[in-house]
């Protein structure tokens, strides 16, 4: 029995040892990764860093150092430029080297590489909307620029000098997870993430959605409920300014396909609102300094680590402190000792979908200027984790990729693709905004930031400005010349006239320098009011964040750093401002039960602040959501729409001034609705779900109770995530937390002989969950503070602040 026992055992430790060594599907080796001398217990970092660390690397060609502050944060210094971006690359690679690797395999489709087949409908899709093709043209424009090419060349030598350093042990805890080993960088990695940024912020389209609204209701209808321009808004550019300063070109005249799907006789990635920025620059007339203040808090997926990584960057002619993208030299967001400079997203129309006519199933010649023309054919090769390599063959138009040629190659998540379309987008053209960057890195002036801007295409962005003496913003980007509504709804590809017709002068781009108002400033609003002669979009964020921006910086005199900083965490609804009253007088309160009179009393003393602690907010929140679904979830039912409803600024339109509407009406009861009966109907269902949710009214009802919020880890491991916590805010607050989205980061610059800097992102510096570094600013960015941010002025300025210093020497 015994023997018997010991037999068992053996055969069992055996097979504990095989499995532990092996790979299972595509788990890792869970002895490797659980071994104390390579395993997952080698990431774990003391918050006590090394005082002084020498280290002699391959590739340098002077001596480098670098002193880290409190927060681990690298201020580099340099005796010239190949060295510092060697050094940004090492220091960005040392502390976010997963990230920029899947980063990068999201952009290039190389996610099922590592990750195995779950993912492989990733990889078509980015694959086969260009971002590959897109990049190498990039990549071939920045290479031919001596200065951007220098600068690609070292950063990319200084991630590899960290890579080969490496040994399987030291590998971040998601290689191990993933049981792969980092690749060498390549410079082409850099404008991959370019691309995505372009992905991100220009890269969605509901042509589809409309061009089915369009078939289904007619061009009075569709024209009616999704307008050119909104009923409330505050431009970016202020309403009523002159262009008198430029002779525009002429408009192209619409297609004749276009004119006719405009007629009432004609047969005939989604967007989401919500996703955006804010930034601002408030003239020394109205600060307590006399000089002027920039202030920028972009919009982005909140993730572990941050999409941003901070640091200082130093050498002969630079002096410049903010926020770069790990994978790219430069500072992105920032400022440096006579300019600061944020962006926001303007949402321009630059991606559009044609309708081709093949000659035949092969795909091989397209109807286009009444002869047949040939396509081209791209083939990827998509590497499998555990399967052969997929060969998939794209076929291009002068258009560009026809990104599914049929239903059988796309998958649910990319259903707003229409097959058989060919698809035109800016990302495809070649750009140098990494130009752009450096000009901004070493600008010292307004003219050297205009200088920056003509070399930034996409995507296209506001870009606030402020110096000593000026402030500006421009709506800045490569913007096709395009007849008014062109890309609005899918165009006809066989018709010339619905091509882009070259692009609008950058110096014809809308921008405002020193307002007699005072201020500058964006949150995704329309570019300009209706009297620019160009077309830019049809579509733009909410109005709510901008007026709000506006209407604080308008009262705002002898401003300081601290009232930047209230501005960025404001939460207060315009929206409910301007709609609630009228919800209201719908509600016959003899009419509520005891739950829902309770509800009415709370939402009547309701301040409109979408606090945390707000009960309030909540059943505005939900009550909101619940009128705009019911009035529009039943003529917008076909799932060709893609619950593309019309915009809550033409729902607020409708019960404002049009209560009669027909759209009140649920076509699927017998019964005629009112205005009353629906939001009277959407009131009770939201009082409804917070009590079948939430339970008796009361503090559980909590708007940051109602709608915790979360800051999820990139490799969606939730030991690795910041775990739930509760905030004030929403999509059309300025802190717009909503859904994974939020300030990314929060930065204020106050100018003046001294530039000073404040900031903050929702993370730390470290992308290594073992770090204390991970997470030590999470709680002062849930607080709604900012840290001063140290911008050293030479590498030999004492500070109590700096806590290490690394010295880098050639090898």
């Amino acid at each position: 029995m015994k023997f018997t026992k010991a037999i068992i055992s053996i055969l069992i430790t055996s097979a504990l040892i095989w499995a532990l060594q092996s790979k299972l599907g595509v788990a890792p080796p869970l002895g490797k990764f659980l071994s104390p001398a390579e395993g997952f217990w080698q990431n774990a970092e003391s918050k006590n860093i090394l005082e002084i660390h020498e280290l002699k690397l391959k590739g340098l060609q002077g001596k480098v150092t670098i002193k880290f502050d409190e927060n681990h944060i690298p201020h580099i210094f340099a005796d010239n430029l190949h060295d510092l971006y060697f050094a940004q690359g090492y220091m960005t690679a040392t502390d976010r080297l997963w990230q920029m690797d899947i980063q990068t395999r999201q952009a290039s489709g190389r996610l099922a590489e590592v990750i195995g087949p779950k993912v492989l409908d990733i990889d078509r899709y980015h694959r086969r909307m260009g971002m590959v093709y897109g990049a190498e043209k990039t990549l071939t424009a920045m290479m031919a620029d001596p200065i951007v090419k220098n600068m690609i060349l070292s950063y990319t030598d200084g991630i590899n000098a960290y890579i080969h350093s490496l040994a399987p042990k030291n590998y971040p805890i998601e290689f191990k997870l993933l049981n792969y080993a980092p690749e060498d960088w390549k410079p082409i990695n850099c404008a991959f993430l370019l691309k995505l940024m372009s992905e991100t912020l220009a890269g969605g389209s509901n042509e589809f959605a409309m061009s089915n609204i369009l078939k289904k209701f007619g061009p009075g209808i569709t024209n009616d409920l999704f307008p050119d321009y909104p009923m409330h808004e505050d431009p970016i550019i202020p309403t009523g300014t002159k262009w008198d300063y430029f002779k525009p070109l002429t408009i192209p005249k619409p297609s004749a396909s276009f004119l006719a799907s405009m007629t009432d006789s004609a047969k005939t990635k989604p967007r989401v609102e919500g996703i955006g920025s804010n930034n601002w620059a408030i003239a020394g007339s109205k600060t307590a300094s006399g000089y002027p203040i920039l202030a920028n808090d972009p919009h982005l997926n909140l993730t572990l680590p941050s999409i941003w990584y901070q640091i200082q960057l130093s050498a002969p002619g630079m002096n410049v402190y903010g926020v770069s993208l790990p994978g790219a030299p430069c500072v992105i967001l920032g400022f440096n000792n006579d300019i600061s400079w944020g962006i926001t997203n303007v949402d321009a129309d630059v991606l559009d979908w044609y309708q081709e006519k093949f000659k035949d199933g092969g795909m091989n010649e397209y109807w286009y200027n009444n002869r047949w023309n040939k396509t081209t054919r791209r083939v990827e090769k998509i590497e499998v984790l555990g399967q052969k390599p997929i060969y998939d063959t794209v076929v291009y138009t002068h258009h560009g990729p026809v990104v599914y040629e049929n239903k059988a190659l796309q998958d649910d998540d990319h259903d707003f693709v229409p097959i058989g379309h060919s698809l035109r987008w800016i990302a495809h053209e070649p750009s140098d905004e990494l130009m752009a960057m450096y000009l901004l890195n070493t600008g010292k002036n307004y003219d050297d930031y205009r200088k920056a801007l003509h070399y930034f295409s996409a995507p296209a962005s506001n870009f606030v400005f402020a110096s000593k003496t000026d402030i500006a913003i421009t709506p800045n980007g490569k913007y096709p010349l395009k007849f008014k509504d062109q890309g609005k709804f899918i165009l006809d590809g066989t018709d010339p006239a619905n091509d882009w017709h070259g692009f609008i002068p950058f110096e014809q781009d809308p921008t405002i320098k020193n307002p007699a108002r005072g201020f500058v400033s964006s949150a995704n609003q329309s570019s300009t009011d209706p009297t620019y002669p160009y077309y830019i979009n049809w579509s733009f964020a909410p109005y709510e964040r901008g007026t709000r921006i506006n209407n604080r910086l308008a009262a705002m005199n002898k401003a300081t750093i601290d009232s930047m900083r209230i501005l960025q965490t404001d939460t207060y609804s315009i929206r409910a401002r301007d709609i609630l009253p009228a919800m209201l007088k719908f509600i016959d309160p003899t009419k509520l039960d005891a739950t829902q009179l309770s509800a009415y009393h709370q939402i009547n003393m309701w301040n409109k602040d979408v606090a945390a602690n707000s009960i309030g907010a909540s059943i505005f929140g939900f009550w909101w959501s619940a009128t705009y679904n019911m009035i529009w979830s039943d003529e917008f039912a076909d799932k060709n729409l893609q619950t593309n409803y019309p915009s809550a600024d033409r729902t607020e339109q409708l019960i404002l001034k049009e209560a009669g509407s027909k759209w009140f009406d649920d076509v699927r009861t017998p019964e005629k609705e009112t205005a009353g009966d629906i939001i009277s109907k959407a009131f009770n269902a939201a009082v409804k779900q917070l009590s079948d949710k939430q339970g008796k009214i009361g503090p559980n009802w909590q708007w940051g109770k109602v709608r915790p919020f979360e800051i999820a880890s990139l490799s969606r491991q939730p030991a690795f995530s910041s775990g739930n916590f509760e905030a004030g805010g929403s999509g059309t607050t300025i802190n717009a937390l909503n859904d994974g989205h939020g300030p990314s980061w929060r930065m204020v610059v106050q100018m003046g002989p001294k530039v000073k800097g404040y900031g903050i992102f929702p993370g730390g510096e470290s992308g290594n969950p073992g770090s204390f570094f991970y997470s030590d600013m999470l709680k002062t960015w849930q607080t709604g503070q900012l840290k001063e941010l140290l911008f050293m002025q030479s590498a030999n300025e004492a500070s109590p602040r700096i806590k290490s210093t690394y010295t880098l020497t050639a090898k």
